[in-house]
Parts: structure tokens; C-alpha cells; sequence
């Protein structure tokens, strides 16, 4: 898993999309320069192509001249993050270049981990279903993978990101904290967070199961 900088290193140029809150995120990178940012609130399908483009405009870049692509895979806005994957897959038959893949709870993990010096505590979202998504930071901040928990496992300290909607309610009080990757990245440069992937799409933790359909044909009852 590279980090920013080992992206960089690879990759001039970098487009960034984070649309898994209520607000979208999409930043331009490059080696030689800071990222320029937009962050644009509203429906997903408009806004994404919208922060892209403003991104775009301001940097004097153009999508031809982006060589990957990085985008938040959840959890969060499955909406949204769908929406994000579309357009990347869409973006890759025009040229083929790389995409990698980041957590948003992971993001928050680090950030408050490295910035803030915290220790034991969990970053959460909601995941349905009385179920959150959840990371754990531990004494010795050791930060684990994200996996789904019932609400009756969560203990101890709960943070959770700004713009991120929830509708069980957690067993304990639950900070909200800023999700603002212009300000979280910054420092987590170094640190290894994305993984590539061939096909962009929205996390899932399992992948989903179909029954299989028999067709019948219907009878009228039996009048014996």
C-alpha cells in the first residue's frame, strides 16, 4: 500500500475524489506543487463533476493529463461513492491509467492518532441494520482493519465524521470530528494508505449472496 508521497513519486499528477460524506471532496495533486482543493455540499451526481471540474480549472490541469486516480471507497455515501466509481471507470476507457483506493475511518484514524496524539478509541459510521462500521486505535496506536460490529459491541471512546448520516444510535456519547482531507492529509503523507484496485467500486465487507430463481409454472389449484 503506497502512500501520498510514494504516489507522487510514481504519478506527476493525481486526481483525488472523496464523495463518501455530505460534502464532496476532489483536489488535485502535483510532485512540484500543493494540492489545489474544492469541496463542493450537495447531491453527489452533480457535485462530484462539479468539484472535479472547479479542481481542474484552478490547477490549469485537464482530466487527459491526470496519470491516476485515487478515490474514497466507503465506507460512507454508497450513493456517492458509486457515483465517484462510475466516473473513474468511465474516465480509465478514455486511457487507461491506475486508480488506488482509501477508508475514510482510516483516514480519521491516523489524522487523530498522529495530530492529536490519541489513543483507545474507535472511529465509526453508521453501517445499517443496527451494525457500524468501525476502527479501533489502541494503546500503542495500533490502527485495525475495518470490519462491521453490532451497536452492543461498541465500547469505549466513539468518534465518528462530520457529514457522515447515521440512524441506530451507539450505546455510548459519540464525538463528531471534522472530515476535511485538506486538513487530515497533510500529515499523513508517509503513512501507507491506499491499495489499488482494477475495478473501482464501493467497499463492501462481504461480497453480496443471490438465491438462485427456479421458474415454475403455475397451476390452478386443486379442486380434489
Amino acid at each position: 500500500m503506497p502512500s501520498i508521497r510514494q504516489l507522487l513519486d510514481s504519478h506527476a499528477t493525481i486526481l483525488l475524489i472523496d464523495s463518501s460524506s455530505a460534502c464532496v471532496q476532489v483536489a488535485v495533486w502535483h510532485r512540484n506543487w500543493e494540492p489545489i482543493w474544492s469541496a463542493k455540499s450537495g447531491e453527489a451526481g452533480e457535485q462530484i463533476f462539479s468539484a472535479v471540474n472547479d479542481a481542474l480549472g484552478h490547477s490549469g490541469m485537464t482530466l487527459e493529463m491526470i496519470d491516476a486516480f485515487v478515490f474514497c471507497d466507503g465506507p460512507g455515501s454508497v450513493l456517492g461513492i458509486r457515483t465517484a466509481a462510475v466516473a473513474l471507470r468511465t474516465w480509465r476507457l478514455l486511457r487507461a491509467r491506475p486508480v488506488y483506493a482509501f477508508c475514510s475511518l482510516t483516514i480519521v484514524a491516523h489524522a487523530l492518532a498522529l495530530a492529536q496524539n490519541r489513543r483507545d478509541f474507535s472511529v465509526i459510521a453508521d453501517a445499517r441494520r443496527d451494525t457500524w462500521h468501525h476502527v479501533e486505535i489502541d494503546a500503542d496506536r495500533n490502527i485495525s482493519p475495518l470490519k462491521r460490529v453490532p451497536t452492543s459491541a461498541l465500547a469505549g471512546a466513539l468518534v465518528t465524521p462530520e457529514g457522515f448520516r447515521h440512524w441506530s444510535t451507539p450505546p455510548a456519547p459519540m464525538q463528531t470530528v471534522p472530515y476535511s482531507l485538506a486538513a487530515l492529509l497533510p500529515s499523513l503523507v508517509d503513512v501507507e494508505l491506499f491499495s489499488p484496485t482494477a475495478e473501482p467500486d464501493a467497499f463492501l465487507h462481504e461480497e453480496p449472496v443471490y438465491q438462485t430463481w427456479t421458474p415454475q409454472v403455475h397451476r390452478a389449484p386443486s379442486t380434489t
